[in-house]
């Protein structure tokens, strides 16, 4: 039995050594999907629908799921939550409306939720974790903008800092959603982490913008990478309640638009042996 044994831990160290050998000389890459704010049961219907074929077509290693909005627009219920796992999502972030059902404190410690990081200490849940993909550690940190957020959280910058700092040396890739609101914020962020991690990408608005970029230290950047949620829609909200509000300044209860949706993410290609982005590309099916 002992020789068999050493037998099958040769057998596997010689694959996991082929394996490697084979990355290097092939030039294969990994790749990292992020999904913009899904918007109600619309969107996840339009996650479950495209997903598959983006997954195959892109060759997709790892998929990061913003879901903050998944409960029609506020917060994430254990019935969405357990729908986004049946997919096989890797990771799932939130943002302002983390705590917009109450459903979630029944899974807020599940690994492949994380909530933004700078949220008060104490606070239930965690703001990163580390995942494991293609012989590579993975971290993926949450972060919440504070221009005009109106909600109560730390300074984002020295929590990336001090996040940054303490895992650096642990991991091989670390990529942050910035759940804010001003552009500036977001900018700003992305050349003060610039060549510390391998990519920081916006959400929150909704809208996706064409700034995709390398930074001039590595870093992969996108302000906002857009939602997936009903297309003719005010930010995912039915256009005429949105329009009574604006028009009125009443107040309006929100409700999610109806009719086909759109799917907006973008995709990290992350160079095995470098370990940073050799491209982002948008992706916006219409």
């Amino acid at each position: 039995m002992a020789f068999l044994f050493l037998g099958s831990c040769k057998k596997i160290r010689y694959i996991v050594k082929y394996q490697k050998e084979r990355i290097k000389k092939e030039g294969i890459n990994l790749k990292i999907l992020a999904v913009g704010d899904l918007v109600g049961t619309a969107g996840i219907k339009e996650l479950k629908r495209q997903l598959k074929k983006i997954k195959e077509k892109e060759k997709i290693d790892f998929v990061i799921v913003n879901a903050e909005n998944s409960a029609e627009g506020m917060g994430i219920t254990e019935k969405n939550f357990n729908e986004l796992l049946e997919e096989n999502i890797d990771v799932i972030t939130m943002g302002n409306h983390t705590w917009g059902k109450k459903d979630i404190f029944k899974f807020i410690d599940n690994p492949k939720l994380i909530r933004p990081a700078n949220y008060p200490k104490d606070v239930v849940g965690k703001g990163y974790g580390i995942y494991n993909c293609n012989n590579k550690k993975i971290t993926v940190i949450n972060l919440i903008g504070r221009v005009d957020m109106n909600v109560l959280s730390e300074n984002p910058f020295l929590k990336a800092k001090e996040i940054v700092e303490k895992i650096q040396k642990q991991v091989d890739i670390i990529l942050i959603d910035f759940h804010a609101e001003a552009t500036a914020e977001k900018i700003a962020m992305g050349y003060y982490l610039d060549g510390k991690i391998t990519a920081l990408y916006g959400t929150h608005t909704h809208v996706q913008t064409a700034d995709e970029k390398l930074l001039p230290q590595g870093t992969a950047y996108i302000t906002d990478i857009g939602m997936t949620g009903p297309k003719y829609s005010v930010i995912g909200m039915d256009i005429q309640a949105s329009i009574k509000r604006f028009e009125t300044t009443l107040p309006e209860k929100y409700k999610i638009a109806t009719g086909e949706c759109i799917f907006n993410g973008v995709i990290f290609d992350i160079d095995d042996n470098t370990n940073k982005v050799k491209e982002i590309k948008r992706i916006n099916i219409k």
